[in-house]
């Protein structure tokens, strides 16, 4: 995962809805802050896509290690029976070979150790997301009620005689400065595709199902 990934994710787990709601200036918070939830989809798409192209990486590292495993055992047992036969010309290029892989094991070992903690950390932070982004749809929720309770019976809350369309305007700018001073995220939108969110979602469940498998397996091998 990138820095940069990274530290915008952490950016927005970091900030406060209910903080950033009372930080923008007059009227339309709800529509700024539901472009805000969806900067936060946005970016949680971002990780389902790294996710993905990590867990593949992570199978391939798996499958080659194995390959080699077994492709070491095998060279053994071809080892030992060139010595029984007094062909010695013959183990020595499989001996080579042997000595190639085990240089090559510790290195994808490693590799494979940063894939699973890639994919563990990955995994987190989209959980993370969809909790932030829980938690902003409730201070919406929240701030509508409050909204509500001010205006009062026919009322409407914060008019206050200024123009909507200026009003409007002003809460604009407004959140955009504190959005991206709260988030670092240009508070413009980039917006993803239906068919796009819904098939990283179906990504995410294939993960969280590929990973109740592996723990089914293992739990089973014990």
């Amino acid at each position: 995962m990138s820095d940069t990934l990274r530290q915008r994710v952490s950016r927005v787990i970091a900030g406060g809805a209910h903080a950033l709601l009372d930080k923008i200036e007059d009227a339309a918070p709800v529509a700024m802050l539901e472009q805000s939830v969806r900067e936060v989809e946005s970016i949680a798409d971002e990780v389902r896509s790294q996710l993905g192209r990590t867990v593949a990486n992570r199978h391939l590292a798996q499958q080659q290690h194995l390959h080699l495993n077994k492709e070491h055992e095998q060279l053994g047992a071809a080892i030992e029976q060139a010595l029984q036969t007094g062909r010695e010309d013959l183990a020595k290029p499989a001996i080579a070979r042997q000595i190639d892989i085990e240089a090559q094991l510790p290195v994808l070992e490693s590799s494979l150790a940063d894939l699973v903690s890639e994919e563990k950390e990955l995994g987190g932070f989209v959980d993370a997301l969809m909790g932030k982004k829980r938690e902003m749809q409730q201070a919406i929720s929240d701030f509508e009620k409050s909204r509500e309770v001010a205006a009062g019976p026919g009322g409407v809350a914060g008019s206050g005689g200024k123009p909507l369309e200026a009003k409007l305007n002003a809460a604009q700018s407004a959140f955009d400065r504190t959005y991206q001073r709260q988030t670092g995220l240009d508070a413009a939108g980039r917006g993803t595709s239906l068919e796009q969110t819904a098939k990283l979602k179906e990504l995410s469940d294939l993960v969280r199902e590929n990973k109740i498998n592996e723990r089914l397996a293992a739990l089973k091998t014990k």
